[in-house]
């Protein structure tokens, strides 16, 4: 298993539509536009969805012009409509709006402030299973990027930064899904994240700009600079929650009093029944250590009998730990493994500057 290396050059536009020099076009229809048919044929996108998506697409035109312009350059390119991608990337929005959510998307995610390999975000994703064999490392570089370029992975068919990402400032961000009971018109994570890695050189710029907009609502963002100043988000429709510390974790629910009771746990959801354990086992053992990479990806294979399921195989869902990633903000690079972490090989990216 591996994941497809891509240096995607100029506007959002052309990197997006750079995207399906990738190939792997029916995959990727199956992983967004099969999502959204899905969807449809559950009846999820009824008026009030439809009317909920012209209002985020005119609030994101408004606010990011350059993720909308990636989206329609990643359709041009394979060949897609980009109303449908921009549904894609709010169906767990529009399940929670309409009849609780299903977590797709799971993740633990960690950041720390130093060690002997510097500041370090970290991550493994959880998620379905058809986005196995379309994920990719993409560098970007463009007019809107004015932090000198960034290095992400994500998946083919959705932009940028759709998991993590660090760029060549040595900030680097990674996410976690929550399901929540309120969402409101405002940024969606997956368009927010490559925002605030094409703008942003710190936290403390990041933190600024999150508080300055609204939120559509859900998930958690936890992010690390190259001075060693480390945050977690918890993005609530009320408001962002921020907490701040030499080490921060999030999984898939909030912990904060502000918006701990926001979250939804949809029942028998695997990801969010473990949730808890997870988020308990980080807590336990990330503080009192100093933390370098060989130390962040052997806690990522954590597996049950060892603590908890960092590292999940999908037996009993259809999501799984399709990667693993440990992003040092000192080198502004990245340790990959496609596939669960306890078995699969990790690859060096550097990000080129």
């Amino acid at each position: 298993m591996s994941v497809i290396t891509l240096a995607l050059t100029g506007s959002a536009y052309d990197r997006g539509r750079a995207q399906a020099s990738a190939g792997q076009a029916e995959q990727v229809r199956q992983a967004t536009i099969g999502r959204v048919e899905t969807a449809q044929a559950e009846g999820l996108i009824d008026a009030e969805a439809r009317d909920y998506l012209a209002a985020q697409r005119a609030f994101h035109q408004a606010a990011d012009p350059e993720g909308l312009a990636e989206l329609d350059g990643i359709a041009a390119g394979f060949g897609f409509d980009s109303d449908m991608l921009f549904t894609h990337l709010h169906v767990s929005t529009l399940r929670a709006l309409k009849n609780g959510a299903r977590l797709d998307d799971g993740c633990s995610a960690w950041a720390v402030s130093d060690g002997p390999d510097g500041p370090l975000v970290v991550k493994n994703r959880d998620f379905s299973g058809t986005h196995l064999g379309i994920q990719t490392v993409a560098q970007h570089q463009g007019p809107d990027v004015i932090t000198g370029g960034m290095l992400c992975l994500g998946s083919l068919g959705s932009p940028g930064a759709y998991s993590s990402g660090v760029n060549a400032q040595g900030f680097a961000l990674a996410d976690t899904q929550v399901a929540v009971r309120h969402h409101r018109v405002g940024w969606l994570r997956y368009f927010l994240m490559t925002r605030l890695l094409a703008r942003c050189a710190t936290v403390a710029e990041a933190l600024a700009l999150i508080d300055s907009q609204l939120h559509a609502g859900g998930g958690t963002l936890v992010m690390a600079d190259a001075s060693g100043d480390v945050a977690a988000v918890e993005l609530g429709a009320a408001g962002a929650d921020v907490t701040r510390g030499p080490m921060v974790w999030r999984t898939n629910h909030y912990v904060s009093a502000t918006l701990a009771g926001d979250t939804l746990l949809p029942q028998g959801d695997v990801i969010a029944g473990n949730s808890g354990d997870r988020f308990a086992h980080l807590q336990a053992v990330l503080p009192g250590r100093g933390w370098d990479r060989t130390a962040a990806q052997a806690l990522m294979a954590t597996h049950p009998d060892q603590g908890a399921p960092i590292c999940q195989h999908g037996e009993d869902s259809g999501t799984m730990t399709i990667a693993s990633t440990v992003y040092s903000c000192r080198d502004r690079d990245a340790l990959i493994c496609p596939g669960n972490p306890c078995s699969g090989a990790w690859t060096r990216h550097t990000l080129d500057r």
